[in-house]
């Protein structure tokens, strides 16, 4: 059954407090040793492999590669980083640089007028869910990425094609990476719908209400779903904020514009550092995953390529209710010795609201109240008992 809405609001806020620290603690803490060391001498490692242990010993499965510097050439560390587990919405970053290389190319335009209607709608919409009308493309593809809005990333789908994101995808060398045909198709195949039958926006609100088209499904399955590993996605984030794989620099700057964008990021992220990612999640009929990966300048110029995933059963709680709220201390308070930075409980409401707490709505749909969290692109929803 389906807890209430305050519960589901406590697990989620939980949940990204989690990750704020175990997605990005490693690399802010191993940056100011880093930066301190010669290009010749070894960089001091102690900060950042004390960090890892806590996101070693999470439950479920637990993949992460960071990167300090293009290709770890100044440090490497990684766990089942080549392992394929469920990213959800971390997928939308290639939809992203695809649409990006189709203008290049002068297939697409960013001042393309695109449709928003029930044609195209979907769960998890805190941009579109209640507008009807056009907007322009350029606005669509900063709600995909900024509020990891479904709806807006199937009207991307729609005008790039999936069959083209995922040759983009394969042309990169992403072995691990599997992209749903759009976020609707997958919420119904899901939800037991058979292969390939999207049952509209009336079956989005069947899925809200608890309802469902057959056996539910699980989202590691062969045909419908959003995959990939740490190893593909900081390589890939490596070359796309590198140049390689946009060609132009107005594009490349675009890329980088909409991808700094996302406020789960921003609150993780030490202060004045620039950050580019788009994370995921997912919580359905008791299988749970959560992915972060992304990209960190330190200085502005030493890249810190990043991903973690986690993918985990049973109740959400199983991973929030083991460890309190923590946050990363600015560099300016790092100790004079320059191992690293301080990580430090939070422990007033002021300090909480730095831990990466999500921001999202309520809203109504079908009669029941779903609670959105913006940035994540999946409602936290639980399916009824058969």
């Amino acid at each position: 059954m389906a807890p209430g809405d305050g519960d589901l609001m406590t697990k989620e806020i939980d949940r990204r407090s989690l990750f704020g620290w175990t997605a990005v603690a490693g690399a802010t803490l191993a940056a100011p040793a880093i930066l301190a060391t010669s290009a010749q001498a070894a960089p001091d490692t102690r900060d950042i492999t004390r960090a890892l242990r806590g996101f070693d010993t999470l439950p479920g499965d637990v993949s992460y590669r960071i990167n300090v510097g293009r290709g770890g050439r100044r440090f490497s560390a990684g766990q089942r980083a080549g392992d394929t587990l469920f990213v959800g919405s971390s997928v939308k970053t290639f939809i992203l640089a695809r649409y990006l290389r189709d203008v290049e190319n002068g297939r697409l335009n960013l001042t393309d007028q695109l449709t928003v209607n029930n044609g195209v709608r979907a769960l998890s919409s805190p941009v579109f869910l209640e507008l009807t009308g056009t907007t322009p493309a350029t606005s669509v593809l900063e709600a995909m990425i900024t509020h990891s809005d479904n709806t807006a990333t199937d009207i991307a789908l729609r005008q790039v094609g999936i069959g083209r994101v995922r040759s983009f995808v394969e042309s990169a060398g992403l072995s691990f990476v599997r992209i749903a045909t759009s976020t609707r198709l997958l919420f119904c195949y899901l939800a037991g719908a058979p292969f390939g039958i999207d049952e509209g926006w009336a079956g989005m609100k069947v899925i809200a209400d608890g309802g469902k088209f057959g056996p539910l499904r699980s989202p590691m399955n062969r045909r419908e779903t959003m995959q990939g590993s740490a190893d593909d996605f900081v390589s890939y984030y490596e070359r796309v904020l590198a140049g390689d794989l946009i060609r132009t620099e107005a594009m490349r700057r675009e890329f980088r514009r909409i991808s700094s964008m996302p406020a789960t990021f921003w609150s993780v992220a030490p202060e004045n550092t620039p950050i580019f990612g788009k994370g995921g999640s997912i919580e359905w009929d008791g299988f749970n995953a959560f992915c972060l990966p992304g990209q960190m300048l330190i200085g502005g110029t030493l890249p810190v390529t990043f991903s973690f995933v986690v993918n985990w059963t049973g109740k959400p709680s199983t991973i929030s209710g083991r460890r309190r709220p923590v946050r990363l201390d600015h560099p300016r308070h790092a100790r004079g010795d320059g191992e690293g930075l301080r990580l430090t409980r939070a422990r007033t409401g002021g300090e909480r609201q730095r831990t990466g707490v999500a921001a999202g709505q309520v809203i109504a749909i079908g009669g029941r109240r779903v609670w959105l969290p913006s940035g994540c692109g999946w409602p936290i929803l639980a399916a009824q008992d058969p």
